[in-house]
């Protein structure tokens, strides 16, 4: 079983320089979320845009592991709840309707990293199933806290916040399923230079 993922491969040769590492890379994981989440297309009859900010979030999980994943969601989501305005079309607060979202993207950002501590972006078929696992998690808080916050029904509040997504989730799937497997096996050429 694997115990890397991608951010271990950085250098680190010391306790301090790996703290520091790590810090930097929460914080970059929080900062590339908030970046992605201004990608953002209004979806008609949905509280919920179309974002960058869910493929950030679990490249972010994949790339950084468990531990810093939900370091780095959770500091995207304090941040953002405090003032930050780096949610979704430059957003802050709690009170929004998607904001059940930001909580599922942070448990999946744990999920996923431990997947890929386990090996799950090695290749093609695991990174899928990664992605599909961390979109589920997602989905599963983010739908049922629309429904809560705006008093949809759970057929209104999956025809609002689950399936305008899919395709959108279907291609960032493809995205990541190319690009993860990619960088490990350019990890593993530089390794052997």
């Amino acid at each position: 079983m694997s115990t890397a993922v991608l951010a271990d491969l950085l250098p680190a040769p010391t306790l301090s320089r790996a703290r520091v590492r790590d810090v930097a890379l929460v914080v970059g994981g929080a900062a590339l979320t908030g970046v992605a989440a201004q990608i953002a297309l209004p979806v008609p009859g949905s509280p919920v845009p179309v974002t960058g900010q869910t493929f950030a979030a679990l490249l972010v999980g994949v790339s950084l592991g468990p531990a810093r994943a939900l370091l780095s969601m959770l500091l995207y989501a304090v941040a953002g709840m405090a003032g930050m305005p780096w949610f979704a079309e430059a957003s802050a607060g709690y009170g929004m309707p998607s904001f059940g979202y930001i909580i599922g993207m942070t448990v999946a950002a744990g999920v996923v990293g431990e997947l890929a501590r386990r090996g799950g972006d090695r290749t093609v078929l695991r990174t899928a199933g990664t992605m599909v696992t961390g979109m589920a998690v997602t989905y599963a808080i983010g739908v049922p806290y629309l429904a809560l916050a705006t008093g949809m029904s759970a057929g209104e509040a999956m025809a609002a916040g689950l399936v305008p997504f899919l395709i959108g989730d279907a291609l960032k799937a493809v995205l990541a399923m190319g690009a993860l497997p990619t960088a490990w096996r350019l990890a593993g050429r530089r390794g052997r230079g």
